[in-house]
């Protein structure tokens, strides 16, 4: 997984609440293996008609399609669980999503797959928004180290996030790599534990023909 630390770049105000998962990947492409495609699945429906022709939605038009950071409303990736959804933001580009709550699934999505969900208030995320639509093309700082998010304003906000998502963004850890880490920990235990049961490691006696 690729490690997020300091990241900089275009940022989309998103003014809509409770943008589903449904719309950032149609169900329909959810068995779609993850790769360069999804690029065009995020917010298919909204982007392309019934023949695949664009119908010139934001993301689509400059500086918007180099938008790697999304400032989102409430309750931001809600709808049923899918990680695809989260392979789409990815795919696109966007390393970051800003809002003030999350559907619980997909922040947890985001974190093993790379992609920063992080909360601030509303207000705050309002007043980024307004910030961005001001100014097109504006970019946005996020810095995961110091938990603080810079606005095209030079506005500081600081945002909290578990130490151990944190950790595991910063090191580009997933669920696997994460427990590797623990691989001597891991080791020694059943060392110990092989020692003190040996019974339970046994092989089992060969059994005769026809017993």
């Amino acid at each position: 997984m690729q490690p997020f630390t300091t990241h900089t770049g275009v940022a989309l105000p998103l003014d809509e609440a409770n943008v589903d998962t449904n719309q950032l990947c149609p169900t329909r492409f959810n068995k779609v293996p993850r790769g360069p495609k999804y690029r065009e699945i995020l917010f298919h429906d909204q982007r392309f008609d019934g023949e695949g022709r664009p119908k010139g939605f934001i993301l689509d038009r400059p500086p918007y399609d180099r938008t790697s950071v999304i400032v989102g409303d409430a309750n931001f990736g809600c709808g049923s669980s899918r990680e695809t959804a989260v392979y789409a933001l990815y795919e696109f580009g966007v390393r970051c999503v800003i809002a003030p709550s999350f559907g619980d699934i997909f922040a947890a999505n985001c974190a093993k797959n790379g992609l920063l969900a992080l909360t601030l208030p509303e207000a705050e995320c309002a007043a980024i928004r307004r910030q961005l639509a001001a100014r097109p093309g504006a970019s946005v700082t996020v810095d995961l180290a110091a938990q603080t998010v810079t606005d095209p304003e030079s506005g500081v906000h600081r945002f909290e996030i578990h130490p151990v998502r944190k950790n595991s963004l910063l090191k580009g850890l997933d669920d696997i790599a994460r427990t590797e880490e623990y691989r001597g920990r891991i080791e020694a235990f059943e060392a110990r534990h092989r020692a003190a049961h040996p019974w339970f490691f046994a092989s089992p006696p060969e059994r005769k023909p026809g017993t």
